[in-house]
């Protein structure tokens, strides 16, 4: 024991003794750089000496992402919360429940519609903090749905992805989300309205084998990770050892899966040019000053 607990009284001691918040400062996991939470939440989560993208929640993300934040979030629809009444340690549906209570958020996917550089957009955001970003019935419908508004209301569809696959306590009804969500984006090609993909770290697994690798445009964050099965699978399976930076997007970039590499920051700004190069648009003129 310290000559504190020795000497100074209880009241006192407990005056001295001020709580620290817990996670004030994060550290890269790249650089081990520590930065103070604060900024790296003003610099959209993005480690400013090493450039790492970290995670970024989807409402952070839409906030930063449409004009001046705005944005009409659409109801996710409704879908069977167990269907296999599947059970761990744990019950599914008290997964989900944790998941909702976390995030904040109804399943993996947000929906959500408002304006890029003045030019409407459809857009969807997939949340690795809810179950991993992982693809089931739930987000499955939700992109099918946003995809489906998207025709309705003549607007090109950009989509975040975030997963590690298919979620295995919903076994073949999230499977089944593989071709649902393929023949949505046929309907978007035939309405001809433009598909643009972001992939964020990591995006793998059934996501990455169907509508993931299906856009008009492929754009990838920095260091993102994009791959079907986990490298060391690969490894294990062909026993040779892979190249270095195998299924990052600079690699990917490179090697044509990939069509452009752009950090967070750049993404508004780049995003809004594709759309209106695809749509044949305009820039909206600026408001004249009264």
């Amino acid at each position: 024991m310290n000559w504190i607990d020795n000497v100074v009284p209880p009241k006192i001691r407990s005056l001295l003794r001020r709580e620290t918040p817990e996670n004030l400062w994060v550290k890269c996991p790249e650089s081990g750089q520590l930065v103070f939470h604060k900024d790296l939440e003003a610099n959209l989560m993005v480690v400013p000496g090493s450039g790492y993208h970290m995670a970024i929640g989807a409402k952070a993300r839409l906030a930063a992402f449409m004009d001046d934040g705005a944005y009409e979030e659409l109801t996710a629809p409704e879908v069977p919360a167990d269907p296999l009444k599947f059970r761990d340690v744990k019950r599914y549906v008290d997964r989900i429940k944790e998941n909702r209570a976390k995030t904040g958020a109804y399943d993996a996917v947000t929906l959500a519609h408002g304006k890029l550089e003045g030019h409407e957009v459809m857009v969807a955001v997939q949340d690795f903090a809810f179950q991993g970003g992982s693809l089931g019935m739930a987000a499955g419908e939700s992109i099918i749905a946003g995809m489906a508004a998207a025709v309705e209301r003549r607007t090109p569809f950009i989509i975040f992805t975030a997963s590690g696959g298919a979620r295995m306590q919903e076994g073949m009804f999230a499977l089944m989300q593989m071709p649902r969500t393929t023949v949505a984006v046929r309907r978007l090609r035939a309405a001809r309205l433009p598909y643009i993909v972001v992939f964020t770290n990591p995006t793998t697994g059934g996501v990455t084998a169907s509508y993931a690798m299906l856009g008009d445009v492929h754009i990838a964050e920095p260091g993102a990770v994009i791959g079907f099965a986990g490298a060391r699978v690969i490894e294990q399976t062909i026993r040779e050892r892979l190249p270095e930076g195998f299924q990052r997007a600079e690699y990917l970039r490179l090697h044509g899966m990939v069509d452009m590499v752009v950090p967070r920051r750049e993404q508004r700004s780049t995003l809004a040019r594709l759309c209106r190069l695809l749509t044949r648009e305009p820039r909206p003129e600026p408001a004249a000053a009264a």
